[in-house]
Order: C-alpha cells, then structure tokens, then sequence
C-alpha cells in the first residue's frame, strides 16, 4: 500500500513563495504518475501539476503553468512542490496523489490528507 502525508502549507503574501512536499511510502509503479491537486471552497477539485515516476513527462495547469514546479527526490521518498509568485487564487488545500495519469483525478489511487495554503492580498 501507498501512504502519503503531504507538508508544507501555510499563510503566505501574494508575491510570496512555498514549498509542499509529499512524503511517500510503498511502491512505486513506474509506468504512474504522481500528482497534486487543490479545492477551494466551494470550487472543485482540479489538478495543479503531474510528473511521470520516469521523471520525462510533466503537466501543469495553465493557470500555475511558470510559477509552479512538481519535482521528487527518489533517495527521500518525497514529491514537492515549488509555488512561486503566489496568488490569492492559489488559496486551497493541496493534495498529493499517486499511482494515476497526469492530471486525470479519476485515475488516481491513493490521496494524502492534504495541507492547507492560504495567500493573502
């Protein structure tokens, strides 16, 4: 089984930076992705950036596309993500999820708990 437990969030200014990581443990299917999410209140759920496990195939949402970065760290088991020039509509809870496809939130298998980012004007 995988576990994921997501880390990182906080209050931020806009302009500001953030770095969430998802630490991860079990198998990793190397033929997935892992990916984050994020739901604001009252919106839904919508899929923010992906990385293949391969490390060669990424997708961003347009809207965070040249201010977020997925990347992972094999050796610590942990997924992040990079959040520059933060917006106030960045504001969400984000969540990492694992062994799915790109950012198609139906296919994934495992989610963490998510962690809460709140960037303030």
């Amino acid at each position: 089984q995988v576990q994921l437990v997501e880390s990182g969030g906080g209050s931020v200014q806009a302009g500001g930076s953030l770095r969430l990581s998802c630490a991860h443990s079990g198998n990793i299917v190397d033929n997935s992705y892992m990916a984050w999410f994020r739901q604001a209140p009252g919106k839904e759920r919508e899929g923010v950036a992906a990385l293949h496990n391969t490390g060669h195939s990424s997708f961003y949402a347009e809207s965070v596309n040249g201010r977020f970065s997925i990347s992972r760290d094999n050796a610590k088991n942990t997924l992040y993500l990079q959040m520059n020039s933060l917006k106030p509509e960045d504001t969400a809870i984000y969540y990492c999820a694992a062994l799915g496809s790109g950012l198609r939130e139906a296919t994934y298998m495992y989610w963490g708990q998510g962690t809460q980012v709140t960037v303030s004007s």
